[in-house]
């Protein structure tokens, strides 16, 4: 009886079905496929996702500022509308949207942008509710002399 046991186990005490192991590798062929797409749709799309307002803006020569941090631009169109980045806004309505999208933050960096054909007392009027606000880097801009 023992040996018929035995003979049942095979060699080193093994049964005759197969015990299966669980792949211990993983494919990463899909994620990579998906994370190149990714990069072309981000590489392709960047480029787009700049201020689309349109507004003349008067030149200088002062010097370009370059900074890492993404500022939040106030426009000011050649009819007089005020946005925000690319969204309308009303002159009532500007420093509650500000302290909404800021977070009351008041070391976000503020662009204001106008367009030369509108008074410049205009501008000053957006600039001064900012800096009223609480907001402490309120600057203008203005094209480069090579600029179009």
């Amino acid at each position: 009886m023992a040996g018929s046991t035995m003979g049942r186990q095979g060699r080193g005490g093994h049964g005759t079905k197969q015990r299966y192991q669980q792949m211990s590798e993983i494919n990463v062929t899909p994620f990579v496929d998906v994370m190149l797409v990714l990069l072309i749709v981000f590489m392709v799309t960047a480029p787009l996702m700049t201020v689309g307002v349109p507004v003349d803006l008067p030149k200088t020569k002062a010097a370009q500022i370059n900074d890492s941090e993404e500022p939040l631009v106030l426009s000011i169109d050649a009819d007089g509308l005020l946005y925000i980045q690319e969204t309308s806004v009303e002159l009532d309505a500007l420093v509650p949207r500000l302290q909404a999208i800021t977070g009351n933050n008041p070391d976000i960096r503020i662009f204001v942008r106008g367009d030369k054909s509108i008074p410049y007392g205009q501008v000053m009027e957006v600039m001064g509710l900012v800096s009223s606000a609480g907001f402490k880097k309120v600057a203008l801009l203005a094209k480069l002399p090579g600029q179009n």
